[in-house]
């Protein structure tokens, strides 16, 4: 784990922040080795891990499957959780600031676990995601409860065109008065892809205003695409 934090610590935050505000996402190349990435693909198969399966077509949300993991959360997601979270704190604070939204969060991420769990926001929400050929993700926000964080990560597991072809990573960004914008990115194998939970701050003529972005995955052509989704909030269920 000393490999991961060192990682962390040790990325230019100060472009990274920039490049959310610009973006509402961003890209941290080779987080994770390709044994650590193969290692949580094996525990897939492995049920004492995980609190909740979901069949995504059982409930129309694409086609896949995903599953939530239980606490204690495995060494290294709970290390990169609360590794990460105080360095998007501060781009959270800022953009709730620039929309005029009274709330700010915490630097210290269990701090902030303390204000889901005394809202009744106690389960975990890391979810490892398993798509085959033809599955895919319908775009979508992650919300879980009243008491959410405007940022989340998804870190790949397998390797674009070795692994699997197709299962771009999509972002729709709702422009005002307009269609919406599709943004269309492949991370690749242990990467970190850093994006907005639910919306961003645009600044404008007469100020800041809110865009919203949802997420989801396109279809996948052929193979197994396998990636590792952590949020910083819990769920009520």
């Amino acid at each position: 784990m000393k490999d991961i934090i060192h990682t962390i610590k040790n990325i230019d935050w100060e472009s990274l922040t920039e490049t959310m505000h610009q973006n509402g996402y961003a890209i941290i190349d080779n987080l994770l080795s390709e044994n650590e990435c193969e290692k949580l693909k094996l525990d897939y198969d492995h049920p004492a891990f995980y609190r909740k399966t979901v069949v995504m077509a059982r409930h129309r949300f694409g086609l896949g499957e995903y599953k939530y993991f239980n606490y204690p959360l495995p060494e290294i997601i709970q290390t990169i959780r609360k590794t990460i979270y105080p360095y998007l704190a501060p781009v959270a604070n800022a953009w709730f600031k620039a929309l005029q939204i009274d709330i700010q969060f915490p630097s210290d991420h269990q701090e902030f676990l303390d204000q889901c769990h005394l809202n009744g926001q106690q389960k975990a929400t890391a979810l490892i995601l398993k798509y085959g050929k033809g599955g895919f993700n319908t775009l979508h926000q992650d919300l879980y409860g009243d008491i959410y964080f405007p940022i989340q990560i998804v870190l790949m597991l397998s390797e674009p065109g070795k692994d699997f072809t197709g299962g771009e990573f999509v972002l729709t960004q709702q422009i005002p008065r307009a269609q919406s914008k599709a943004i269309v990115l492949q991370p690749q194998k242990g990467d970190v892809l850093i994006f907005t939970t639910q919306f961003k701050p645009e600044k404008g003529t007469k100020g800041y205003y809110r865009v919203n972005m949802k997420h989801g995955v396109s279809e996948v052509k052929d193979g197994n695409r396998y990636a590792l989704g952590i949020i910083f909030h819990d769920a009520a269920s």
